[in-house]
C-alpha cells in the first residue's frame, strides 16, 4: 500500500486500437518509479469502456488509496487518426470575405469534401478596417445546415487583426442552432486566411471526438472517486485542462506523439535521437535535440494537410500493426502494401465475435478460386446516431445493412457503386472494415498471441491465395506471407525514419533516397554504385511493438534502436510527467503616420505613440497569457513576454512598420489538495 502522504498521478493514452494508463510517483529517484501499468482494447463505441479496463487494472495491480491520487493526464491519438485516416463528424465551413476561388488554396477544397460552405461579405483588411457584414444567406441556411451537421467553422478575412464578424456568425450560429462553433482567430494569430480556414473546419470535425473522450474520462473517475483535475496532452507536448481540449481539440492532433517524446526522454536520459513510435494505426517519427523535441514552426502537417496548430516536428506515416495489407495492382511481382488506413484486426475480430467470423472465413477458403473480397467484413463502430446525419439514400440504405456484428463483405456488396458508398460511411467514422494486418501475421507466427490465432491464419491462408501476375499464389503458407508483411513493415518503418532524417536536413526527394537506401540495404546484390547511410543519433523505438518490429532496423538505418523497459506506455508516461505551457499574442500596426493600431486578443485600440502602444501590447499579452495558463491548469505560471519589430530606414530616419509581440505562460499543472 502506498503511502497517502506520497502524491501519485494517473497517466491515460487513448490509441486507436489501445488504451494504456500507468500511476507514476514522483518518488523513487531522478526518473520516479513507475508503480504499475495496463492495457486494454479502445472502445470507439464507448471509450469509458476501455478507460476504465487499463485503469482499473492499474488500480488493482498497484493496491494504492485513490485519494493519493493527486493528477490525472491524458493523451490521444485519436484526433491524429482521424485526421489520417480522413474521418470526422460533418461540419459547414462558413467563410467570411472570401471568394470561393480561396478554396482551391492549401488543400482547403480538398479538406472540405462533401461538406457544405456558406460564403458572406464582410471581414477587414489588413488594419483591421471593416468590410460591410451581411450574414443573411447564413441566417437563412442555418435551419437546414443545423439538421445536417455537427457543428460549424467560421473564418473571416484578416479575423485576426480583427474578430469581430467571426465574433458575430459565432454568436448568431449558436443562438440558431445550439451547435459548437469554432471561430478561426481563437486558433491562431498567423495571417494565411485560406489554412486558417483549413486548420478550423478540421478542429471543428474533430470537436464531438474529443468531448466524448473527455466526457468518458470524466465520467469514469467520478464513478470511482478520483477528485484530481484531467490534463491533456497537446501536440506541442504541453499540458492543457480537460475544458481548454474541448474548445481546442485540434490542438491534440500530435497529443498521443508529443506525449511519447517527452515519455522517451524521460526515461532513455538522451538528449539526441530519432524516436520512431509505432501504433496500431500510425508510426510517428520525431526528432530529440538537447532534450528537447523540435517543434515545426510552420504547423503541423497531419493526413497530408499543413495546419496552423504548433506542435512536435512529427512526421505521421499511415503504418502500424493494424494497417492495411493490400497486393500492388497489376504487377507480374507485386510488393506487399501496407496503409494507410487501419482495419480491424481478424484476429481481433475473431477474438470478439468468434463463429461469426470464424465461420465466413472457413466458407471463403471452401470456394474453388479466391474472391476480391476475401477475408474483409464490415461492422458498424457505434458512434451515436446523431453523428450519422447527413447520409445520402444509398449511404443510409448500406448503413441500416450494416450491424453491431461484422458482416462479410462478399455478402454485403453487389457492385462498385457499393464499395465506393462504403468507404464513404468508413470515412465518416460510422463503420469499420475488418481485414488481414500485421497483427494478424504475428498471430500466425506465434509473435502476438493476444487475440485469436485461428482466425488470423484462415485470413493470411484466404490471402496467401492471391495471384501475381502470372497467375501464381504469392505465397505458399500462411507462415510465408505472415513474414512477407513483417519484413516489409519493418523496411517501410526504416524507410520513414530516414525519409524524416533528410527532410530535416532540408534535403529534397527525402522519401525517394529513402527508399532506394533501404532497398539496397536488403538486396543481395546492390548494385555498381555501392553506397551507405547512417543516422548521427541512435533511434529511441516505442509502442508496445516495437520491440517486435524494430529488431531488424539497425542494419538499416546504421545506428543502434533502443526499446526502453516501459515502451508500451510511453505516451502515458509522458502524459504525467509535463508542463503546462500557453501563449498570447499581439500586433502593433500603422494604417497611417502617427497611428499606431494594437491588435490583441478580441480587441482592436488605436495610439498616438509608438511606445505606449507597445507597451499596451505587452501588459495585454502578459495578462491574456496568464489568464490562459489559469485556463489550461496552472496556477504557478512564468510569464516571458518576447517583441519582434519590422523597421525600414528611409534617409536616415527610422520608420516603424509592425511589432509582433509574444508572451509564453508555463508551470507545473495545478494538483488536488
Amino acid at each position: 500500500m502506498t503511502a497517502k502522504h506520497s502524491p501519485l498521478f494517473l497517466g491515460i493514452d487513448t490509441g486507436g486500437t489501445y488504451t494504456d494508463a500507468v500511476l507514476w510517483s514522483e518518488e523513487g529517484g531522478p526518473k520516479g518509479k513507475v508503480l504499475a501499468k495496463a492495457k486494454a482494447l479502445t472502445t470507439r463505441h464507448d471509450l469509458a469502456v476501455g478507460i476504465s479496463g487499463a485503469v482499473d487494472a492499474v488500480l488493482e495491480r498497484a493496491g494504492t488509496d485513490l485519494a493519493a491520487i493527486k493528477l490525472v493526464s491524458m493523451s490521444t491519438t485519436l484526433a491524429t487518426n482521424a485526421l489520417v485516416e480522413g474521418q470526422g463528424g460533418r461540419v459547414a465551413l462558413i467563410m467570411i470575405g472570401f471568394s470561393e476561388a480561396d478554396l482551391a488554396r492549401d488543400g482547403l477544397k480538398t479538406a472540405l469534401g462533401t461538406d457544405p460552405v456558406v460564403f458572406c461579405p464582410g471581414g477587414h483588411d489588413v488594419h483591421g478596417n471593416a468590410a460591410k457584414l451581411d450574414l443573411s444567406g447564413l441566417e437563412a441556411a442555418l435551419p437546414e445546415l443545423g439538421r445536417s451537421v455537427s457543428g460549424f467553422a467560421v473564418c473571416a478575412y484578416f479575423a485576426t487583426r480583427n474578430p469581430a464578424h467571426e465574433l458575430a456568425a459565432r454568436d448568431l450560429i449558436r443562438d440558431k442552432t445550439g451547435l459548437p462553433v469554432t471561430a478561426s482567430h481563437e486558433l491562431s494569430a498567423k495571417l494565411g486566411g485560406p489554412r486558417r480556414a483549413l486548420t478550423t473546419l478540421l478542429n471543428a470535425r474533430l470537436i464531438s471526438m474529443i468531448d466524448r473522450l473527455v466526457a468518458a474520462t470524466e465520467g469514469f473517475l467520478a464513478k470511482r472517486g478520483i477528485a484530481a483535475p484531467l490534463m491533456v496532452v497537446r501536440g506541442d507536448g504541453a499540458l492543457v485542462s480537460a475544458a481548454f481540449a474541448r474548445q481546442r481539440p485540434i490542438e491534440t492532433i500530435l497529443s498521443g506523439p508529443a506525449a511519447s517524446l517527452v515519455g522517451a526522454r524521460h526515461m532513455t536520459g538522451l538528449d539526441d535521437a530519432m524516436v520512431s513510435d509505432i501504433g496500431g494505426t500510425t508510426t510517428d517519427v520525431a526528432v530529440l535535440d538537447q532534450g528537447r523535441p523540435r517543434l515545426d514552426p510552420e504547423g503541423a502537417t497531419v493526413g497530408g494537410f499543413r495546419t496552423m496548430v504548433e506542435a512536435v516536428a512529427m512526421r505521421t506515416f499511415g503504418l502500424g500493426g493494424d494497417s492495411e495489407v493490400a497486393l500492388e495492382d497489376g504487377a507480374l511481382d507485386p510488393k506487399i502494401l501496407l496503409g494507410p488506413r487501419r482495419l480491424v484486426p481478424l484476429a481481433l475480430a475473431g477474438m470478439v465475435h468468434g463463429e461469426a467470423v470464424t465461420s465466413e472465413l472457413e466458407r471463403q477458403l471452401r470456394a474453388p478460386n479466391p474472391g476480391r473480397m476475401d477475408g474483409r467484413f464490415a461492422v458498424r463502430t457505434g458512434v451515436p446516431d446523431r453523428l450519422a446525419a447527413g447520409l445520402t439514400g444509398p449511404e443510409a440504405k448500406l448503413y441500416e445493412a450494416i450491424g453491431a456484428a461484422p458482416l462479410a463483405l462478399d455478402r454485403l456488396l453487389s457492385s462498385n457503386a457499393q464499395n465506393a458508398t462504403l468507404n464513404r460511411l468508413v470515412a465518416r467514422g460510422l463503420v469499420h472494415i475488418c481485414g488481414f494486418t500485421p497483427s494478424d501475421a504475428a498471430h500466425v507466427l506465434g509473435k502476438q498471441s493476444n487475440w485469436d490465432p485461428a482466425a488470423a491464419r484462415l485470413g493470411a491462408e484466404l490471402f496467401s491465395r492471391r495471384r501475381d501476375g502470372r497467375g501464381q499464389t504469392i505465397a505458399a503458407t500462411p507462415e510465408a506471407l505472415a513474414e512477407r508483411v513483417l519484413t516489409t513493415l519493418t523496411r517501410w518503418s526504416a524507410e520513414y525514419i530516414l525519409e524524416t532524417a533528410f527532410a530535416e536536413d532540408g534535403l529534397d526527394g527525402a522519401a525517394t533516397v529513402a527508399h532506394a537506401l533501404v532497398q539496397r540495404a536488403v538486396d543481395a546484390h546492390p548494385g555498381i554504385a555501392r553506397f551507405t547511410v547512417a543516422l548521427d543519433r541512435p533511434v529511441i523505438g516505442l509502442g508496445a511493438s516495437a520491440p517486435l518490429h524494430y529488431a531488424g532496423l539497425p542494419p538499416l538505418v546504421g545506428n543502434g534502436c533502443i526499446v526502453p523497459e516501459d515502451t508500451d506506455v510511453a505516451n502515458a508516461l509522458g502524459a504525467v510527467v509535463g508542463q503546462v505551457r500557453v501563449s498570447a499574442e499581439a500586433r502593433v500596426s500603422q494604417p497611417k503616420e502617427g497611428l499606431f493600431r494594437l491588435a490583441s486578443g478580441q480587441t482592436v485600440r488605436d495610439f498616438t505613440d509608438e511606445a505606449k502602444a507597445i507597451a499596451a501590447a505587452e501588459a495585454d499579452v502578459r495578462a491574456i497569457a496568464a489568464e490562459r495558463a489559469r485556463d489550461a491548469g496552472t496556477d504557478s505560471a512564468e510569464v516571458d513576454v518576447a517583441t519582434e519589430f519590422k523597421v525600414s530606414t528611409i534617409e536616415g530616419q527610422r520608420m516603424f512598420i509592425e511589432a509582433h509581440v509574444v508572451a509564453v505562460a508555463s508551470g507545473r499543472p495545478r494538483i488536488a489538495v
